[in-house]
């Protein structure tokens, strides 16, 4: 009975001790628990830097379609430069460059 009065009595309080287990529970056993949200959390700042690179790479593309949908001239050098497309009198040459 002494070993019960040395115990102090916060410890003793049941709705204390439940409040512990709970926040216990929650730190570490739940499936939301403290190190999966640290790693979701990290895994959202990676998404927002692949979503902000896509959205500038969106940009770049609207940017040149225009330009490609204003200039025929543009038209012509992208279709030459990216398809290898030529005129019927032209020779075309392929240089590789490593």
């Amino acid at each position: 009975m002494d070993l019960l009065k040395k115990i102090p009595g916060w410890l003793k309080n049941k709705y204390m001790l439940t409040a512990t287990g709970f926040v216990v529970w929650l730190l570490f056993f739940d499936h939301n628990d403290i190190f999966m949200q640290m790693e979701r959390r990290s895994e959202l700042r990676d998404l927002e830097k692949g979503k902000s690179y896509y959205s500038e790479q969106v940009n770049a593309l609207k940017k040149e379609l225009s330009e490609l949908k204003g200039d025929p001239a543009s038209t012509e050098k992208a279709a030459r430069e990216r398809y290898m497309m030529k005129k019927d009198n032209e020779d075309l040459f392929i240089i590789d460059e490593k």
